[in-house]
C-alpha cells in the first residue's frame, strides 16, 4: 500500500496550529471532514480518543500516529500535519511531536488499517524522512516528500 495514494492536498497541512494532542486530533479530523472523507466528526474523534486512552500514539523521534476505527468511516482516511514549534503529545520519549500522521478506517476493513499503519511506521523509521517532511512548507511539497520516500 502506498500512503501517497490515499492523500490529497486537502488533507495535509504543514504548519499545524495545535499546541496539544487534543487540538491536533481536532485540526486533522477537520481536514478529513472538509476533504469529504469523514462525515461524522464526533465519531471520528471518539475513535481516535478511545485508541489514545490505551496508550500514547506519540511514538518518539518527534512523530505521532494517532489512529482509530469506527463504523461511520467509509474506508481508509489519512491526514498529515507538521508543526515546527512542536505539539505536547505525551509521546513515549517525552519530547514534543513535529510530524503527525492520523489514520482512520472502517471497523470492517481492519486489513487496510493495519497496512496503513505498517507503511507509516516504515516511512517514519527512514533516517531523514521526519526532518524532510518538517521542511515542506506547502501541501504539495509534503505530498512530494511522501511520494519520493515510497
Amino acid at each position: 500500500m502506498r500512503l501517497r495514494d490515499v492523500l490529497s492536498e486537502s488533507v495535509v497541512k504543514p504548519g499545524l496550529e495545535s499546541v496539544d494532542k487534543e487540538e491536533c486530533f481536532e485540526e486533522l479530523v477537520d481536514l478529513l471532514v472538509r476533504g469529504g472523507c469523514v462525515a461524522d466528526r464526533a465519531a471520528a474523534l471518539g475513535a481516535i480518543r478511545r485508541r489514545e486512552e490505551q496508550g500514547s500514539t506519540g511514538i518518539g523521534r518527534g512523530c505521532a500516529v494517532p489512529h482509530g476505527k469506527d463504523s461511520s468511516i467509509p474506508g481508509l482516511c489519512v491526514a498529515v500535519g507538521t508543526s515546527e514549534a512542536g505539539i505536547e503529545f505525551d509521546a513515549v520519549d517525552g519530547q514534543p511531536v513535529h510530524v503527525v500522521i492520523l489514520i482512520l478506517a472502517s471497523v470492517d476493513q481492519p486489513g487496510r488499517h493495519v497496512q496503513a499503519l505498517a507503511e507509516v511506521v516504515r516511512l517514519l523509521k527512514l533516517p531523514d524522512f521526519p526532518r524532510t517532511l518538517l521542511r515542506a512548507t506547502t501541501p504539495q511539497a509534503l505530498l512530494d516528500t511522501i511520494a519520493a520516500a515510497e
